[in-house]
């Protein structure tokens, strides 16, 4: 088991793969695309004023737009965030008329939540990747299993067959070991 996932894709692979998606209507493809961008598009809708509720629902109708309309999607004229962005503002824009609330339209200048903050998040996954590896493999696995997976505590003492107090106490000393590696005091 690999203790690290692939880097995700950068946008231009984001634009080749919604592209493919508009050619070949292959699931794996949709199943990326939707891996990535649902929880992102969720909270920008969130963003625009929405309830987490109508923000879930309203997600889905975005990417299921995305499903239908990939074939639409010209990669010369936008990336694949800007556009599947702009289908989910206009899901919340119809929405919002239908419902008659009023909507608070974010800047257009402020940078897409998807790139936002690319570079550095990038050097400070590198860096953590790094820091992880230098754990001890039972500290290691587990948090990998608990921050990258997102697996529960119960769910990573079954997946690896030990005790549940086992688990939390190798994340505690993962994080302290952690800490020292970074540099921050407990």
């Amino acid at each position: 088991m690999s203790l690290f996932k692939q880097a995700p894709p950068v946008k231009e692979e984001w634009s080749a793969c919604l592209a493919a998606l508009g050619q070949s209507r292959d699931k794996a493809e949709y199943g990326r695309l939707f891996e990535h961008f649902a929880p992102r598009v969720k909270a920008y809708i969130i963003r625009l004023g929405m309830t987490p509720a109508n923000a879930e629902e309203l997600a889905q109708e975005a990417l299921l737009s995305v499903w239908r309309k990939a074939h639409m999607f010209d990669p010369a004229k936008a990336n694949a965030s800007t556009w599947i962005f702009r289908l989910a503002r206009n899901l919340c824009i119809d929405r919002l008329r239908r419902e008659k609330i009023q909507f608070y339209e974010l800047d257009v200048d402020e940078p897409d939540p998807d790139e936002q903050h690319a570079g550095e998040h990038a050097v400070l996954a590198t860096r953590m990747a790094e820091s992880i590896r230098t754990l001890p493999e039972a500290q290691a696995q587990v948090l990998y299993l608990s921050y990258y997976e997102g697996r529960s505590h119960s769910e990573i003492a079954q997946a690896i067959g030990i005790p549940l107090g086992s688990v939390k106490s190798r994340l505690r000393l993962g994080f302290e070991k952690l800490k020292q590696v970074w540099g921050e005091s407990s």
